[in-house]
């Protein structure tokens, strides 16, 4: 028993909208990095000229908001 043939299906659809560009985060700007000044110092903390780059706690580095 034959089986019927399928229309073929078109694979680059014009119609389809766009996908939505992700929401950057708010904390680290969609660089998914953040700059921190270094401090020194046992009691006041004297902040110093330089600064330490660190992975982004709220998107995880990725530079998208989430979506919770």
């Amino acid at each position: 028993m034959a089986t019927a043939k399928r229309p073929a299906t078109r694979r680059n659809c014009k119609s389809a909208p766009p996908r939505p560009e992700p929401v950057k985060c708010p904390d680290c700007d969609g660089n998914g990095e953040i700059t921190e000044a270094v401090r020194v110092g046992a009691r006041k903390k004297r902040a110093t000229d330089d600064h330490q780059t660190g992975l982004c706690l709220t998107c995880w580095g990725t530079g998208e908001a989430p979506t919770d």
